[in-house]
């Protein structure tokens, strides 16, 4: 049967929500939503910095952004969408997890990834995550720094990604089961 199921992962930079996302979308059979700034520099030949810069002085490139993952994960059955912005975007999700970390893991994360310097990138990510702030409440009225309203948080500095995907599908199966004993679809 299919399963229809949709969570959406948000957190900021270097707290796992890409790697986390495709490992709980993977694990559940489930589509992986990842839309980023990054596919968006990809697809108009620009670099990650480019894009950032542009859509700091062009609301319109958040917007388009935010419209495809959330038509994305609106056209597909069951979906993993991971971006900064799922839980806020995507209103249907079944279940809203928020990923958290420190800057200093954040930032060592990213240089793993990445490479780099470390003040450099945690200069960067700093930087970053004042922009992308002050968009979300310009843009949207969506405070980042309030995730209060997800269904589950997770603290990620000292788990690696499985742990935290298999707290995300312990979590997906209790909405299956009570889905289940109330009639509802859940994960089938």
């Amino acid at each position: 049967m299919k399963k229809n199921i949709k969570i959406a992962i948000s957190g900021r930079s270097g707290c796992g929500n890409t790697t986390v996302s495709k490992m709980v979308s993977d694990e559940l059979g489930l589509s992986f939503i990842n839309f980023t700034f990054r596919s968006l520099a990809q697809e108009r030949n620009l670099d990650l910095k480019k894009m950032l810069e542009l859509a700091a002085k062009d609301d319109s490139i958040d917007k388009e952004l935010d419209n495809r993952q959330v038509q994305l994960a609106m056209e597909t059955g069951g979906c993993v969408l991971g971006s900064r912005l799922a839980i806020w975007m995507l209103k249907e999700a079944d279940l809203k997890v928020y990923l958290d970390a420190t800057p200093k893991t954040r930032a060592a994360r990213i240089v793993n990834r990445e490479g780099g310097n470390l003040d450099e990138i945690a200069a960067f990510t700093a930087d970053r995550d004042r922009q992308d702030h002050g968009r979300y409440l310009r843009i949207y009225n969506i405070d980042t720094d309030d995730y209060s309203f997800a269904d589950l948080v997770i603290e990620t500095d000292n788990i690696n990604p499985q742990q935290i995907t298999e707290i995300i599908i312990n979590r997906a199966k209790m909405i299956h089961t009570e889905a289940q004993r109330h009639g509802g679809h859940g994960i089938n």
